[in-house]
């Protein structure tokens, strides 16, 4: 079967829809938000304790909630409105900001209260993401759904681009700054999602028991495809993950100062916007699952290629190549769960899909943190970037059914078949 490239103007069909426009809008907001507070805390506290291991710390006590709610968060996503438990939670992160804010202008003397708030933002998120994942079906129609999960990805490359570098360099401008911005976006953002209409939903009617909360676990551990998606994105990202010690290279080894290291924070998602952009107008026609091993391979060579790099130009390009790589794998991903997941499902499976993805972003960067305390910075990424190559090749052997899958429709019209 022949799938015909789309035209240029299907590419933005999904933003005639006025309801995920605002959806959209709100997600960039509060990825932005979050973005700027990442690097303006990373700074602050690597400033504060030169420790590496604090830097970790804070991927840690980010993904804690996700991990521990994980059955709460993607069953309240499945039983109540998701719009409404996004709002709420724009709503905890504003306050969150407001709080670091105010830190932050009585001065810093310790990290702990920093980490308090960050595990607040933690636990927003791990309530925000599966709800605002599953919610994008309810909006869009199915022939629009791919084209909408690309866009998604977009905007939270977009935000992972603008937002470091305008943290950085509103940090150089007073340690303040970024936090004002923040307060500025996130309250935008609430005000966006109350906007949207209430979207349909099939919404879980069971009495909460084992079996309705973990349905999530079990579909995933059923549908072996699936399962072969998420993991080899969650053990590559975590082995190959450097994001977490930015601070100290740009600090320390490339000498760039904040704004550099706003550079080097936005450079993987200038990758990845690329390539989500290239995605939105080509869907794989062919090979779909071949590419997603390459490009997981490709990935961990580019972070070997970064930890080596004492030149800021090298290391920039690696940072962009890691980024286009990671998101291919990102969008195959993305693309199986959305369409293979029935709907009254999707809250609790998008649940255990961003436990898996903080697995290998927050846990990642603790990782990276803790291995960097022990041996240094470069080793601990040239050592997670051998290990992402590693898992590409043994799962490419033990998941040969994602390895043989062609274009992405056709892979749901196969698992409706069986």
């Amino acid at each position: 079967m022949q799938h015909s490239e789309p035209p240029v103007s299907d590419r933005f069909a999904v933003f005639r829809n006025k309801s995920f426009m605002r959806y959209w809008l709100a997600r960039f907001l509060s990825a932005f938000g979050m973005q700027v507070i990442s690097v303006a805390v990373g700074w602050q506290i690597y400033d504060l304790t030169r420790d590496p291991f604090d830097l970790g710390l804070i991927g840690l006590v980010q993904f804690l909630p996700a991990l521990v709610l994980i059955l709460v968060t993607g069953a309240a996503s499945d039983r109540f409105g998701r719009r409404l438990i996004m709002g709420i939670c724009e709503i905890v992160s504003l306050v969150a900001a407001i709080v670091l804010l105010y830190l932050t202008v009585r001065g810093l003397t310790s990290p702990l209260p920093v980490f308090a708030v960050l595990l607040v933002f933690g636990i927003a998120r791990a309530f925000f993401s599966p709800a605002s994942t599953a919610l994008a079906p309810n909006l869009v129609s199915e022939k629009d759904l791919a084209n909408a999960i690309a866009w998604n990805s977009s905007a939270w490359q977009l935000a992972t681009i603008t937002g470091p570098v305008a943290g950085g360099l509103l940090y150089g401008l007073g340690d303040t700054v970024p936090y004002w911005l923040s307060v500025a976006v996130f309250a935008i953002a609430s005000v966006l999602i109350f906007t949207i209409p209430k979207p349909p939903q099939q919404r879980g009617v069971h009495n909460q028991s084992w079996e309705t909360l973990s349905a999530g676990f079990r579909y995933i551990w059923r549908e072996k495809i699936v399962l072969g998606a998420i993991s080899l994105d969650m053990f590559a990202v975590l082995l190959g993950g450097a994001i977490a010690l930015m601070p100290i290279f740009a600090r320390d080894i490339l000498e760039l100062g904040p704004w550099g290291l706003g550079v080097l924070r936005a450079a993987p998602a200038i990758g990845a916007i690329a390539m989500a952009l290239y995605l939105a107008a080509h869907p794989f026609q062919r090979n779909a699952g071949v590419a997603m091993f390459v490009s997981v391979g490709i990935f961990g060579v580019a972070t070997i290629v970064f930890g080596l790099s004492t030149i800021p130009w090298l290391s920039i390009v690696a940072l962009v190549t890691m980024g286009a790589a990671d998101m291919i794998s990102v969008y195959v991903r993305q693309t199986l769960i959305q369409l293979w997941t029935p709907d009254s499902l999707r809250g609790r499976v998008s649940a255990v899909n961003m436990v898996f993805i903080g697995a290998s972003n927050e846990l990642g960067e603790f990782r990276a943190g803790g291995m960097a305390a022990l041996i240094g910075a470069a080793p601990a990424v040239v050592f997670g970037g051998i290990g992402a190559v590693a898992v590409a090749g043994l799962w490419a052997v033990y998941f040969p059914a994602l390895r043989k899958i062609q274009h992405l429709t056709q892979a749901v019209d196969q698992s409706e078949k069986t």
